[in-house]
């Protein structure tokens, strides 16, 4: 049996741990620069607030109603994540983090009350956390996350989905739209639909011989895995990233070339630090800037530049980052939004020289990255970086309603007032 483990409302949850006076109140999470709703706790989405709103479209329905909001704070939201991760690491030999709020679960070996052994999740997650938890179990992955919907969505479940029975995930699938499998997209559900398939039982009955024809091997595994049979393995290890973007808009429209240089420096280090934890090297990167689409006038520029050579060293990268800038960029625009993207990424450590002439990174990088690395690990993201990335920066991300980093930066520590 495998488990599916999904955290509520995750970024909502996650504002509420240390505000326990808004526990059972609406609340909202904003994206970078408070552009876009994209997290709801349950009390909002039952005020009518849909996701990905415009702020300014909703934001006197947010006020009319009392509704908390709170910019994004991913310092946060990734450590209660972690938390939550390792706590659920207890409760299962094998793992598998599928995102920042799921979690899949394989019980191999195991025979437990699952019904029971679900409740003592929730309850552990609550108890140690307090993050709410919806948990699905089935015989298979496809069949968790179908498991771990109904867990949410009927309240007879009380957050505990089990389907350990064909005729209980049969019974699911008859009342479950073909657009709500995981893996089904809309573009697929149209050509399903083609087939006379609308709903998950229409598709596990289908025959999956015929379907793969038509459509592709992933179609056939989905049937299978539907009627119980896993065909889609544990991945405990996830493998790397191929590409690496860091990319914002930015809090107001730059004009100015400085301003741009420098978040670009920070965006270039941000893509890098990433790079270096999952052990890679970047060969070559792609710079964009562009103006706002909705005005007269956009323009955009772009390219992809080769490095030196396969590097993970944030100063050659943000300064072959700003080089490249000063060519896309053209006077007389205000500028929304800037990237950088790590390209061609290989393994650090199957990495061998090729070229004589360029003997590639030195060892003294490699410790120098490893010291700032160590260093803003354990001071805070920020604690040691380049001086070309500035000091007071005007182009940051709006965030007017962020919450403290309670977890990660120790002057924003909770306070307990006796």
């Amino acid at each position: 049996m495998l488990a599916l483990v999904d955290c509520n409302s995750c970024y909502a949850s996650c504002e509420q741990v240390f505000r326990p006076d808004l526990r059972g109140k609406p609340v909202v999470v904003l994206s970078n620069n408070d552009g876009f709703v994209v997290a709801r706790s349950k009390e909002a989405k039952a005020l009518g607030i849909g996701d990905l709103q415009a702020f300014f479209k909703v934001e006197h329905l947010l006020r009319q109603h009392g509704v908390a909001i709170f910019s994004s704070n991913y310092p946060l939201y990734g450590d209660i994540s972690n938390r939550v991760m390792m706590t659920l690491r207890h409760f299962a030999p094998q793992v598998e983090v599928y995102s920042i709020d799921e979690m899949f679960l394989q019980f191999d070996g195991m025979n437990e009350d699952w019904k029971r052994y679900g409740q003592t999740i929730r309850e552990t997650l609550w108890r140690d956390v307090r993050m709410p938890v919806g948990v699905g179990i089935a015989p298979s992955k496809t069949l968790t996350k179908l498991a771990n919907r109904a867990a949410k969505n009927i309240p007879q479940c009380a957050g505990v989905c089990v389907l350990d029975e064909p005729h209980k995930w049969q019974w699911l699938q008859q009342r479950t739209p073909v657009t709500k499998i995981w893996g089904i997209a809309k573009r697929l559900a149209r050509r399903l639909a083609e087939c006379d398939i609308h709903t998950a039982y229409d598709l596990a009955r289908a025959n999956p011989k015929i379907l793969r024809r038509r459509l592709s091997i992933n179609i056939e595994r989905t049937i299978e895995e539907l009627n119980g049979t896993p065909c889609i393995p544990m991945d405990s290890q996830p493998p790397a990233k191929r590409q690496i973007y860091c990319t914002r808009s930015f809090g107001e429209k730059l004009g100015e070339l400085e301003p741009i240089l420098q978040a670009i420096t920070v965006y270039a280090c941000r893509a890098t630090e990433k790079l270096r934890q999952q052990q890679s090297l970047a060969q070559s990167m792609h710079v964009f800037l562009h103006t706002s689409p909705f005005e007269p006038g956009y323009f955009s520029n772009s390219t992809v530049v080769q490095l030196p050579y396969a590097t993970d060293d944030s100063r050659l990268i943000a300064h072959c980052a700003k080089e490249t800038l000063r060519g896309l960029y053209k006077p007389h625009h205000r500028f929304l939004k800037a990237g950088v993207g790590l390209l061609e990424l290989i393994s650090k450590e199957h990495y061998q020289q090729q070229d004589f002439f360029h003997p590639g990174q030195s060892p003294k990088t490699d410790q120098l990255m490893q010291v700032i690395d160590t260093i803003n690990r354990n001071y805070g993201r920020g604690t040691l970086f380049l001086g070309a990335e500035g000091v007071t920066k005007k182009w940051k991300m709006r965030q007017h309603y962020t919450s403290p980093a309670y977890t990660t930066r120790w002057q924003e520590l909770p306070v307990i007032k006796s």
